[in-house]
């Protein structure tokens, strides 16, 4: 069962894209959004020199890509990323109020973080190498998973999807999955999330398009097929892992290789469309 949360946003110099901090209610830990072109004003805030965790955002090859870090003295090791590292543009950093946070504490958290957005695979990863795991208690750990849990939902409040999955577990209830099954191999199944459409691992599109299908579309497959999120497997074009499109008819064009409207052909398995239920 989830509860309501109360997040406290501070603007620092009163700027809504510029620096602020980032509180949960009844949580030690406290979050700084930093813009890449504000790093070197911190030096005022004196709690950047503690023990913490960050995440630097960016652009890599077209894709959002992270490099998730820890420092013993964060603001240092910032310093360090402006003269090392061009690809990002904005940090979220992690430390915790009553500095409680000590080197395995922030190695622990590291490594969890960077296996959760491994899994997720939303942005691409720069880190060179996989963090290492701290060995630490068993009640340290129970606390550091606490202090990670509100992490990413906080991450997620700041407007990055690292540790969010394209779907949930109430999404995946089987009155909540939508079909297509239509001529050229066509055979897939998704279901709406709050960012668009989810074509599910698995899932088979048409092997031809219609003459008609546009240039777009075409790039988009293509697209799909060069990154080998669609495969070829014994003449079958195979989704081969859950696919974001930001509608239903955009995942329905790309399922049927023709134009499609999503809000009609997808179906429940009740044989209900999008539209009969909304």
């Amino acid at each position: 069962m989830k509860f309501g949360k109360t997040i406290k946003l501070f603007l620092i110099d009163g700027d809504p894209s510029g620096r602020l901090t980032c509180e949960l209610s009844n949580w030690t830990g406290l979050a700084y959004r930093i813009p890449r072109t504000e790093v070197k004003r911190c030096k005022d805030r004196s709690n950047l020199n503690s023990t913490g965790v960050y995440m630097l955002f960016g652009r890599s090859e077209d894709a959002d890509a992270v490099y998730i870090g820890e420092a013993e003295d964060v603001y240092k090791r910032l310093q360090d990323h402006l003269r090392e590292k061009d690809f990002w543009n904005e940090v979220l950093v992690f430390i915790s109020k009553d500095e409680n946070l000590n080197k395995a504490h922030i190695k622990y958290i590291e490594n969890k973080l960077y296996e959760k957005a491994q899994t997720i695979k939303r942005y691409k990863l720069l880190n060179g190498n996989i963090p290492p795991m701290s060995s630490i208690s068993e009640s340290d750990r129970a606390e550091m998973d606490e202090y990670i849990s509100n992490l990413m939902m906080i991450v997620n409040t700041l407007g990055h999807k690292l540790f969010e999955g394209l779907k949930d577990s109430q999404e995946m209830e089987s009155d909540s999955i939508f079909y297509i099954e239509g001529s050229r191999g066509a055979k897939a199944k998704g279901v709406q999330t709050h960012e668009g459409f989810v074509v599910l691992k698995d899932s088979r599109i048409a092997t031809t398009v219609v003459p008609s299908y546009s240039e777009r579309l075409h790039a988009k497959r293509n697209f799909l097929i060069e990154s080998n999120e669609i495969a070829i497997i014994d003449g079958e074009y195979v989704v081969m892992q859950d696919i974001l499109f930001s509608s239903p008819s955009a995942a329905a064009d790309l399922v049927t290789g023709r134009s499609a409207n999503g809000l009609t052909e997808w179906k429940n398995i009740n044989q209900q469309s999008i539209r009969d239920l909304s």
